[in-house]
């Protein structure tokens, strides 16, 4: 895994905690800007049989636990960013879980974007762009070990 330099980890983490302790609000910022980028990942979900508009499912108390689960990733990699190795085998599960449930690889960069545009609207003034190169530096290595896993539960889908 490649490493961050400590400038990433210092403005990685201050940002992070700068969003609180309830991070599920910005989670659903993020998921909503992720399904107006690729509304299809929506049907992805199984619970969403009767949500309409996408609102209603960003809501919905099923929706808002998967929400905590991908905040707690989040931040399980700040909080390891010193030693982010040790996640390698969770993340490595964590690709073949999204690939198992028919998440592609290309939708883990507009789940990247999505975590940007989340940053920029929470933080404001405070979203640079070091800050933004950090953020992508960290979810660039995150990526790289989920996609090994989603690589190892089957075939690369391109679709």
């Amino acid at each position: 895994m490649e490493k961050l330099t400590e400038k990433d980890k210092e403005l990685i983490r201050g940002s992070w905690e700068s969003l609180g302790k309830n991070k599920v609000p910005h989670g659903v910022v993020m998921f909503s800007r992720l399904f107006e980028l690729e509304p299809a990942l929506l049907n992805l979900f199984h619970y969403n049989t009767n949500c309409s508009p996408t609102q209603d499912c960003l809501s919905s108390p099923e929706f808002l636990d998967h929400v905590t689960k991908v905040m707690l990733v989040i931040d399980a990699a700040v909080s390891h960013l010193d030693d982010l190795h040790t996640l390698e085998d969770f993340l490595l599960n964590l690709g073949k879980k999204h690939q198992a449930v028919g998440v592609n690889t290309q939708s883990f960069s507009v789940v990247g974007e999505s975590l940007l545009y989340m940053l920029q609207c929470s933080l404001g003034h405070g979203y640079t762009g070091p800050l933004r190169q950090a953020w992508l530096n960290m979810y660039t290595i995150v990526v790289a070990a989920m996609s090994r896993g989603w690589a190892k539960n089957g075939e690369h889908k391109t679709d």
